[in-house]
């Protein structure tokens, strides 16, 4: 007879949780409103914008496997990860805050640089944080389902973070009188409570236990980490998948300020669309770990991909006329995308585990959630690059005053395709990816 695993705590489960008000604000706030804030109040042309947003996160495709490997290295020798999730949780809200406190007076160009400097050290910030937070699932606990089930509980607060950051950073931009000082306030509120949801996490992670003398002595460096990548292929696959999905998420995120502004007439509506898009995820994580217990997670992951992606061909209407038709629409696509959330994190750790097994116990954890965030914070960084390009492409005009400038069609147009039609396209891509995916966890799943 089989002993079960012990279920977390809840104290565990929730202190976990709350990591995600930290990583699902820093991801959803800057891709909503960075771009804007740079053509829109700073007169930074589209396209030099669409590099400031992009080149200071893509440093993170370099920074969070060092990240990684070191925090393997530190776990290796301590048991624990806490001092990088400290540094993370403490320095964030100090350059969140600078991202967001251009002093008026400076040139685009200036404030340009500014942006790019505090956006650059952010990244660094949050990656300290993050890289050993995605680790830690894969050490909090061994069992298929309760990863399932401390995931579905972190995507659901990453939902009510969403929402909080996506309609309530544009509001305290409005509450704070709008332009340069609306941004300076939400930089300052928005970044301390990032940092007070990283500090819950880092108040439950394993504050040490011991480790073997083989892992001490283990380097712990690039090479290492993408020996592991390439020793692991259901790594590979999981990792593809989640990436295309990032950026289609992305460049939504990106994109979809403009769509308020532009195609629905409202900068306000943008807190509509997001609590449209976000709201779904509580209501429906019950239903998605239901789907795991009796379908697998593959399986689960692969329906939600296809929910999302029927409903970015549907929003291809906005080509047509927009409305607010376009609310139900993305509420469907919101319940997607918390399966799209849940399920491949919860797909991490039993990946890292499956890896370890094989190698013998070697600590990668951090090796691998480093590449993972990495591709993620590249994907999400991206996102809102390709939109600008695609608005520079197709005529877009930036400005400076609080006059909204009329875009022509073929601008309009492009904010729609952008929207719509590129999540679409990169949503299908990583379906066919995921079809690849095995794992002994899934077969084993599979014959219980």
């Amino acid at each position: 007879m089989t002993t079960a695993p012990p279920r977390l705590s809840r104290r565990t489960v929730t202190g976990y949780s709350l990591g995600s008000v930290g990583t699902g604000g820093f991801a959803t706030l800057p891709g909503l409103v960075l771009a804007y804030y740079l053509t829109d109040t700073l007169a930074v042309p589209a396209i030099a914008a669409s590099v400031l947003v992009f080149a200071p996160k893509a440093l993170d495709v370099l920074i969070n496997p060092l990240i990684g490997a070191r925090s393997d290295g530190d776990a290796a020798r301590t048991g624990t990860r806490r001092r990088f999730l400290l540094l993370g949780a403490l320095t964030l809200p100090v350059f969140f805050a600078l991202t967001f406190a251009v002093p008026s007076g400076l040139s685009a160009a200036a404030s340009g640089l500014w942006v790019g400097a505090a956006f650059i050290a952010a990244a660094i910030a949050f990656a300290l944080f993050q890289v050993p937070y995605i680790a830690l699932p894969a050490e909090l606990t061994d069992d298929y389902l309760e990863r399932s089930r401390l995931m579905s509980w972190r995507v659901a607060l990453l939902g009510v973070a969403i929402l909080l950051f996506g309609a309530g950073g544009p509001a305290l931009r409005e509450i704070g009188g709008g332009g340069r000082t609306g941004y300076l306030v939400m930089g300052v509120v928005a970044g301390a409570i990032l940092g007070l949801g990283m500090l819950a996490a880092w108040s439950i992670a394993p504050r040490g236990r011991a480790q073997s003398s083989v892992e001490t002595t283990t380097a712990h460096g690039f090479s290492d980490t993408f020996a592991a990548v390439r020793a692991s292929a259901p790594f590979r696959v999981l990792l593809l998948t989640f990436a295309l999905q990032a950026l289609a998420t992305g460049t939504m995120l990106g994109a979809a300020q403009y769509v308020a502004t532009y195609l629905l007439d409202s900068e306000g509506a943008v807190s509509v669309l997001f609590a449209a898009l976000v709201g779904p995820a509580v209501a429906v994580m019950p239903l998605w770990m239901r789907l795991v217990r009796s379908w697998g997670k593959q399986r689960t992951f692969l329906l939600a991909s296809a929910l999302f992606l029927a409903s970015t061909i549907a929003l291809l209407g906005l080509l047509v006329g927009a409305g607010p038709w376009i609310y139900p629409v993305v509420a469907v696509a919101g319940i997607g995308y918390a399966g799209m959330q849940m399920l491949p994190m919860s797909m991490l750790p039993d990946v890292i585990t499956d890896h370890e097994e094989r190698t013998g116990g070697s600590v990668r954890a951090g090796a691998f959630s480093g590449v993972w965030t990495a591709a993620e914070t590249a994907a999400m960084a991206l996102g809102p690059a390709v939109v600008l390009l695609i608005l520079a492409a197709t005529g877009f005009v930036s400005s400076s005053g609080e006059d909204i400038v009329a875009q022509s069609d073929a601008a309009l147009a492009g904010i729609a395709v952008a929207f719509t039609a590129v999540p679409a396209v990169l949503v299908t891509a990583s379906i066919v990816v995921l079809r690849r995916y095995q794992l002994a966890a899934e077969d084993r799943n599979r014959s219980q």
